[in-house]
């Protein structure tokens, strides 16, 4: 889920017939949006260890496909037992996105792989994004500014108790 920032709805669909060309075709239950992800080299390897002998990646104990509920209440078990209380599935997709944000990516680039469909709906999960990490890079912006311009800007109004 983290590699592909997808539903647990979605999730639970995906296959080997879906993979082709280094990348995962999702078509979103929720919004109909197809998507051809990239697969990351670590979702590579994942895919590569699943037994190719199920259509669909993730299977219950018993072999048989995963409804979108049954996957999150296992996950959540499986969360609980490992002490991450604060862990889920939906969390998962949260957390890509957030990394995404973090990585100064566009909402654009950043719906191409969640297949949000609106702006708003990619700053819901921007709000959760690391603020010290945020803060660092317009700090440092403003610093690379202040150094290639030195006579203009905030070094210019020193006497203004702007610091």
């Amino acid at each position: 889920m983290l590699y592909t920032s997808q539903r647990r709805s979605d999730m639970v669909r995906m296959g080997r017939q879906h993979v082709g060309g280094g990348r995962i075709k999702v078509v979103q239950l929720k919004t109909r949006a197809e998507l051809w992800i990239p697969i990351h080299p670590r979702l590579a390897q994942a895919i590569t260890a699943v037994p190719a002998d199920h259509l669909e990646f993730l299977v219950t104990q018993y072999g048989r496909p995963f409804t979108a509920n049954g996957f999150g209440n296992c996950f959540r078990d499986r969360c609980d037992k490992a002490g991450l209380k604060h862990c889920s599935a939906h969390g998962l997709r949260k957390a890509a996105t957030r990394q995404m944000v973090e990585l100064g990516l566009s909402n654009q680039l950043i719906k191409s792989i969640t297949g949000h469909v609106t702006d708003p709906e990619v700053s819901h999960y921007a709000e959760a994004a690391n603020q010290k990490l945020r803060a660092d890079k317009a700090m440092a912006a403003l610093i690379e500014w202040e150094i290639a311009n030195p006579i203009s800007g905030l070094a210019k109004n020193s006497d203004n108790h702007l610091q």
